[in-house]
């Protein structure tokens, strides 16, 4: 349980991070035996760049001490959801800190918030969602995909965020989120292949006051858009998005600018307001001290006679903090998609 709280001793089948170095850690469970391909119960022994570790010699010592390698030492640490996100195991991309933070800052999400997460993939973002909205808040997240389901659900349990997470197999896309969550999140992030489909479904996910009016007739065109050597005819509904109450926030994951595109369409249609698109490049200045030589300009206040020759003295020279920014940066990850579902007094 080793994400539900801080801890100052490791405990039998706690998860914990060996820090070798900024750029290798490593995830692993505090157990003395471990099962090997054979299914046979063997003493845990870890292997790394910096040798080998039995992690029985974990348990019972304190978080952030150091520990002996056969050819080195570490440290071990509490994990976080910012080293579980460097750590994971991956099973699908994830995203990492800078976008995080801000999908975290725009969906407004704060201890007690209700939010609905579609696809789970690795666990990354939900994590700190979870973080965020714990102790009173819930996180339903989904996936498509029934393995990766199941092994979230494990990796929750195991790091004591159970009671705060449920963890669904639905293709929301088709089947929406369920009736059992109709008109109670606050927030709905998204990160699928088609998320334009889903916005609907959103729409009818986010808070409301209990009483819709009632629904309009759908109105259906068709839109098409170049795919390859292919034509991609897509319906799109212009009045079938159901009505909210209290209404609230939603953020959708696309990696390129055509998805983006298509989610803002279906957000206006659906009665969504303020919708902005944001990218997120994260760059690290480089900051130096540097010697400036200070430039003598005496000469030219008086006038060199022709027997004076020239003499040599020592520049003067000041010191300077500079900051520049750095010959390559990081590239496009995605873009986000944010808006807000107003109450229905605002419509």
């Amino acid at each position: 349980m080793s994400f539900a709280g801080p801890k100052e001793i490791i405990a039998e089948g706690d998860t914990v991070v060996l820090y070798l170095t900024p750029a290798l850690m490593h995830t692993i469970d505090a157990v003395p035996q471990i099962r090997n391909k054979k299914n046979e119960t063997i003493e845990y022994v870890f292997q790394t760049s910096f040798g080998a570790l039995k992690v029985r010699d974990l348990i019972g010592v304190r978080y952030g001490a150091r520990v002996q390698l056969t050819k080195g030492w570490a440290h071990v640490l509490q994990p976080n959801p910012e080293l579980w996100t460097q750590t994971l195991p991956h099973r699908t991309q994830i995203l990492y800190t800078p976008d995080i933070s801000m999908i975290l800052y725009q969906l407004e999400v704060r201890p007690g918030s209700i939010v609905i997460e579609s696809g789970t993939g690795s666990g990354s973002l939900s994590h700190y969602f979870l973080r965020a909205i714990r102790p009173s808040g819930h996180l339903h997240t989904f996936d498509f995909h029934e393995e990766r389901v199941a092994k979230a659900r494990e990796e929750f349990v195991a790091h004591g965020l159970g009671d705060n997470v449920t963890v669904r197999q639905r293709d929301v896309c088709e089947k929406g989120f369920g009736d059992e969550l109709d008109g109670i999140a606050d927030a709905v992030f998204l990160d699928l292949p088609a998320p334009q489909l889903a916005i609907p479904h959103a729409a009818k996910a986010l808070k409301n006051e209990g009483i819709a009016p009632p629904k309009k007739e759908a109105e259906w065109h068709n839109r098409q858009e170049p795919r390859g050597s292919d034509m991609l005819f897509e319906s799109v509904a212009l009045t079938s998005c159901p009505a909210a109450g209290d209404g609230g926030r939603i953020c959708s994951f696309s990696p390129c600018i055509e998805q983006s595109m298509r989610v803002c369409e279906a957000l206006g249609n659906c009665g969504f307001i303020e919708v902005q698109n944001i990218e997120v490049l994260q760059i690290e200045d480089i900051v130096r001290t540097r010697n400036v030589p200070v430039m003598e300009l005496d000469f030219l206040k008086t006038k060199r006679t022709e027997g004076e020759k020239d003499t040599k003295t020592p520049r003067e020279s000041k010191k300077y903090i500079t900051s520049s920014a750095p010959n390559s940066m990081a590239g496009h990850t995605g873009y986000l998609t944010i808006a807000e579902l107003p109450p229905l007094f605002a419509r």
